[in-house]
């Protein structure tokens, strides 16, 4: 083997061991960045429409049942709630939805981030399900958690103000009080 194809090999060999670090510290359950600061990768696609795999393998068995809207005491989306699901789904497309799933709900709530200096990494990237549910949830505005609960599923992280956060959290305080959860012009997404 001549010299120049032992280097060349061995350049090529460096790459893929860096590469396979690289992969393999930046594809972790918890990928961190500048950008998303800790936050859990999104969901896989049929997480966001499970309701509508699930019709649509019965309906590939023959088992066609009526899909109705279950009765919570939480909040209900819309459009879900009036059986208007052509609002999101598309049978036509092969993920179901009319639109790719990080551009989706801001095909109706395009005032999310309108601008904003500043803006919660769920929201920059369209991760609506990060907080969210798409149909229906116990909680209010389609939350996966209670509202005092939900930020802590990705933001245990210590406090700046530590001090003051868990006095006002005693209180009865919740993290969206005073900070916007979408965006915001003030740092730390303040009111």
């Amino acid at each position: 083997m001549s010299h120049i194809a032992r280097k060349v090999r061995q350049a090529l060999g460096t790459v893929a061991v860096a590469a396979g670090l690289f992969l393999a510290a930046g594809c972790g359950p918890v990928a961190t960045s500048l950008l998303f600061d800790g936050v859990p990768p999104p969901p896989p696609p049929e997480a966001y429409c499970s309701g509508w795999l699930a019709d649509k393998e019965r309906a590939a068995r023959g088992d066609v049942a009526p899909v109705t809207a279950p009765v919570v005491k939480g909040s209900v989306h819309a459009p879900y709630k009036e059986k208007r699901c052509t609002d999101c789904h598309d049978t036509g497309k092969q993920r179901g939805l009319i639109l790719p799933p990080n551009k989706l709900c801001f095909s109706c709530h395009d005032d999310v981030v309108n601008g904003s200096t500043f803006v919660h990494a769920p929201a920059a990237t369209g991760d609506c399900l990060a907080c969210h549910r798409p149909h229906d949830s116990s909680f209010s505005a389609l939350l996966k958690a209670e509202k005092a609960e939900i930020c802590l599923t990705c933001h245990g992280e210590k406090r700046l103000a530590g001090g003051l956060h868990g006095k006002v959290a005693a209180a009865g305080v919740v993290c969206s009080d005073c900070h916007d959860p979408h965006a915001g012009d003030n740092r730390y997404f303040l009111k």
